[in-house]
């Protein structure tokens, strides 16, 4: 009997994936990862709280499997909280989620699995692998549209998908629902988190404010000519596109273009000026096959919810990727991914650099 490392949250997708696996007769273990003090009152979050550990349990207790509670607190602080802070404070927008994914569920989980003699770990996550004919493994979009994954995925190695399940990604979410309520597992009506899990307010400046105990200076705001328009609060509060919250009077709507932490300067544009045909971007993992030495044809996602959008792909010799789109792309943002397609399956990714 092949044995099951399960990643569980407390919530309804995981429930139901550590359930199927159970079903299809795998020999499952639950385990919860602590990230950080979810219990904080300082931040409100309820996210790795010990109710969410309490959930887990409960659903474990029903499945007749053993579950365990990881510490995974300093690599999380590690891995994931400094850097999206070093990020925001050189001007990038990082997505958290993608280093979560990346270094905590799918090096130290499957670390921890593999010491644990486990053949596999698996998620909640609403995607899905498939092994080819050369045995190589694609990562593949999940059925439910509404839910699919893999944009935060792309990070996956051959290694990790061969050793990886992912229960949920032929179901469609109201599937997943119906059997958490036939279950009954406590989880079953629990609402999904929508923001990023450490500061769930959104209040992202307010969140490094607190952790840094550092003050961010204001300093100058201009238009792409160099005028001086006003002055900004800090550039940590500031990303690409923002319209909302400039606190200037401008007499037409202004958009950020980018900010310069060198000088401190958060530079404004019009709406048409925000736009990139070309996006350059590095630290590329390329999921599919070997890389290609000439620039193929590609569909592409500049971030989570962007829709895909058609792009010839180059590779350059410095390892940067370099993306042309057949139309221009709203607010290509430092920091974020891209993302490309063949169809439904994920050829790899990469962290956006700039665009133009």
């Amino acid at each position: 009997m092949k044995k099951v490392l399960v990643a569980m949250s407390g919530g309804v997708d995981s429930s139901v994936a550590a359930y199927l696996l159970c079903q299809q007769g795998y020999d499952c273990i639950g385990v919860t990862m602590r990230l950080y003090d979810g219990d904080d009152p300082a931040t409100g979050s309820t996210c790795c709280s010990l109710s969410d550990v309490e959930d887990a349990k409960s659903v474990c207790r029903r499945l007749g499997i053993p579950h365990y509670t990881f510490n995974f607190t300093a690599d999380f602080e590690d891995k994931v909280i400094r850097p999206f802070i070093r990020s925001y404070e050189t001007g990038r927008t990082p997505n958290p989620c993608i280093a979560c994914n990346r270094h905590l569920k799918f090096e130290r989980l499957y670390q921890r699995g593999q010491e644990l003699g486990c053949d596999y770990i698996a998620t909640g996550h609403y995607v899905r692998v498939a092994e080819n004919a050369s045995g190589d493994f694609t990562l593949k979009k999940a059925l439910d549209s509404n839910k699919e994954q893999s944009y935060v995925l792309y990070n996956l190695t051959q290694q990790q998908l061969r050793h990886t399940l992912f229960p949920l990604g032929e179901l469609h979410k109201t599937e997943v629902r119906e059997i958490a309520e036939r279950e009954g597992f406590v989880s079953a009506h629990k609402q999904d988190s929508q923001d990023i899990c450490f500061v769930p307010d959104g209040d992202y400046a307010g969140y490094i404010q607190r952790f840094t105990g550092k003050a961010y200076p204001p300093g100058p705001v201009k238009d792409l000519q160099g005028n001086l328009l006003g002055q900004h609060r800090g550039i940590i509060h500031y990303t690409v596109g923002q319209r909302k919250g400039l606190g200037l009077a401008l007499g037409e709507p202004m958009y950020v273009h980018g900010t310069d932490p060198e000088t401190n300067t958060v530079y404004l544009c019009r709406k048409n000026e925000v736009y990139s045909s070309t996006v350059y971007a590095s630290d590329l993992n390329w999921i599919s096959g070997d890389l290609p030495t000439e620039p193929i044809p590609v569909t592409a996602r500049v971030r989570y919810h962007a829709k895909e959008q058609p792009a010839t792909l180059e590779f350059l010799e410095d390892g940067t990727v370099k993306a042309i789109f057949d139309s221009p792309q709203r607010a290509v943002t430092p920091g974020q991914s891209i993302v490309f397609y063949d169809g439904d399956t994920v050829l790899g990714g990469a962290e956006i650099e700039r665009g133009e």
